[in-house]
């Protein structure tokens, strides 16, 4: 059973700081240490910089101070340090979370703010049956990071499915009838695909770099066939999340050609109002003139018989414009 150190409570060091000792006695191999770590600070910072001797630069930018605008691996003296970025769903948008990496020989770094959850309940499965894990058979850091990684990756498809069932919903909205309402979920829904393929537009770059790395105690073939598979999720993650941007295109073009026909319904009913009435307006202007020998005007039942031609002047109109077939 793999030893667990559940959380340091040393006042000298921090109460952020969490660490996992996976130790499997039927290898000759030192013990493999996860350090996990919640809002590093200056504490934090100091604590790796005397235990692990980091670069300060690597330090500076895993700082809870400090975000990252892109992933990024460097190479240490005697370490890998990775800057990667995952979604997450927070007030209801798909935003982005930083995790910083340390891994080296026996032991695994992770930074964090704490609201990744796939992460958390990785490393409090690691507490409790740490055993189970692939790491445990092989004590290598790189195998548990393959581990964590892999659970991060598979974190992103509920995100996926919940934007395939919220493009259903404007699917369902555009053809209701309810054009106006659809215009604020498709544009919520580009928001979100879009923030998720800018988290996630560098990461099959970075785990194919990761497919390189060396291990003394992984065969090289084995450790790439477990880094391919990140590769292949991270295809399958960017590939879906093609698919629903030019869903999302489709669905919004549709939503606008049936705007634009609703509007032109519009626009031609008001026209064809507004020609039939300035018929009649010209017809009741023409006979308010004040000629003398103006017919109709001064004869007994004259404003029956001039309602009357008004009313054959619309009905023409309105005759006119079906001829036309603009009705």
């Amino acid at each position: 059973m793999p030893s667990n150190i559940p959380m340091q409570k040393n006042p000298n060091i921090s109460k952020n700081i969490q660490e996992v000792v996976i130790n499997n006695p039927r290898t000759a191999n030192e013990e493999l240490v996860w350090v996990n770590i919640r809002d590093a600070g200056k504490k934090e910072i100091e604590f790796l910089r005397k235990k692990y001797g980091f670069e300060l630069s690597d330090l500076q930018l895993a700082s809870a101070t400090v975000s990252a605008q892109r992933p990024s691996l460097n190479r240490g003296k005697n370490y890998l340090f990775l800057i990667l970025h995952f979604p997450i769903y927070a007030n209801h948008h798909i935003a982005a979370s930083e995790v910083d990496i340390f891994v080296g020989h026996g032991f695994l770094v992770t930074l964090h703010n704490g609201n990744i959850q796939s992460l958390n309940e990785f490393f409090n499965l690691c507490k409790k049956d740490g055993d189970s894990l692939l790491a445990y058979e092989f004590e290598s850091s790189v195998i548990l990071l393959y581990e964590l990684l892999s659970k991060l990756m598979k974190a992103c498809f509920p995100l996926l499915d919940k934007n395939s069932l919220a493009i259903n919903k404007v699917q369902e909205t555009i053809f209701s009838d309810e054009q106006k309402k659809a215009v604020s979920e498709i544009l919520y829904l580009r928001n979100n695909v879009i923030n998720f393929r800018k988290i996630m537009q560098s990461h099959k770059n970075i785990l194919t770099k990761m497919m390189e790395v060396k291990s003394s105690l992984v065969p090289h073939d084995q450790l790439k066939k477990y880094y391919k598979e990140l590769v292949d999720e991270s295809k399958t993650i960017w590939e879906i999340l093609e698919n629903q941007k030019e869903v999302i295109g489709i669905l919004n073009g549709t939503n606008e050609s049936l705007l634009n026909y609703r509007l032109g319904e519009i626009m031609r009913t008001l026209t064809i109002f507004s020609v039939v009435v300035f018929s009649l307006t010209l017809t009741a202007a023409i006979f308010s003139m004040r000629a003398i020998d103006l017919p109709l005007v001064r004869m007994r039942g004259g404003f029956v018989m001039i309602m009357f031609i008004m009313a054959i002047v619309a009905v023409s109109v309105i005759g006119y414009f079906k001829s036309k077939k603009w009705l």
